[in-house]
């Protein structure tokens, strides 16, 4: 099997080259092929001729995309319209990478796949109607909806509260928002599953578990073994400019029509500690 990643350099991404194995992977970064440039975007496609693209790449800062909406449609939307015209072209399958942040955070139990979009970010939004774009000029597209990623090597919120951690006795962290976190690791296998088993539709891919993000910061530094107190807050005391779901947790119902069962995050918070800390290891390891 041939795979087509965009994306490659990105949290996701790299986990995915990391973990895939048996199959030819064809990593794509930003130099390689501009995903508003429709031409750009078939010009490698045709190039590398993949049985898979997964389409991994997009404008992800949440708080950037409120200021910076056509930028964040030309990327998460128009860009993944491009990719899918020209997976149709060549007859390639695709994975487009979604968020929990299409949907509004106001249901009290957790999001089945065919609940209704109703995103209250540009991010959201742009995401979200590139779900819609997607499906109509592939109907048999697999959409890997995911939420609160985190990973080795990157930008992510676990790395954020132990760099705080570092240098903070006490830390504010939100305790009114809820979701599932989620391993780039775990996501990557899962991803790489869906794939060999010819997935099609919508399939919600999380950790096992649910926990706010004060829940979060709290196990993340007992794990580390750090002094630091975190302290519960609300979204209205920490204003950001992008409308975060209240309550985003994802049901694991369309993952298991799979035969897939992820760890709980817990679990992957252990495993990205270890990763972490044997990358900084070698990172200032002279030898």
């Amino acid at each position: 099997m041939k795979v087509t990643i965009f994306g490659a350099a990105g949290l996701v991404g790299k986990s995915l080259m990391h973990e895939w194995r048996d199959d030819q992977v064809i990593p794509l970064g930003s130099e390689d092929a501009d995903l508003r440039s429709q031409s750009q975007v078939q010009d490698v496609v045709e190039r590398t001729r993949p049985d898979w693209i997964v389409l991994a790449a997009a404008y992800t800062d949440v708080d950037g995309c409120e200021s910076n909406k056509e930028l964040a449609f030309d990327i998460n939307c128009r860009g993944a319209v491009n990719v899918a015209r020209a997976g149709k072209q060549f007859e390639s399958k695709l994975i487009f990478l979604s968020t929990d942040y299409v949907f509004d955070g106001n249901k009290p139990s957790p999001y089945e796949t065919n609940d209704p979009r109703a995103p209250q970010s540009v991010y959201g939004a742009s995401k979200a109607e590139a779900e819609v774009q997607v499906l109509k000029i592939m109907p048999e597209t697999c959409i890997v909806r995911t939420s609160w990623v985190f990973g080795a090597g990157g930008r992510c919120f676990p790395e954020t509260i132990l760099k705080l951690a570092f240098n903070k006795s006490e830390i504010d962290v939100v305790t009114d928002q809820r979701g599932c976190p989620t391993y780039t690791v775990d996501l990557a296998r899962a991803i790489i599953h869906l794939c060999r088993n010819n997935a099609q539709g919508i399939v919600h891919t999380t950790n096992q578990g649910d926990c706010t993000w004060f829940e979060f910061a709290q196990e993340i530094v007992a794990a580390a073994g750090l002094p630091t107190k975190i302290n519960p807050t609300t979204s209205d005391k920490l204003v950001r400019p992008a409308k975060r779901p209240k309550y985003s947790v994802l049901s694991s119902a369309s993952l298991k029509q799979y035969q897939l069962t992820m760890p709980t995050w817990q679990d992957a918070l252990e495993r990205y500690l270890a990763e972490r800390n044997f990358r900084l290891r070698t990172r200032h390891d002279p030898t």
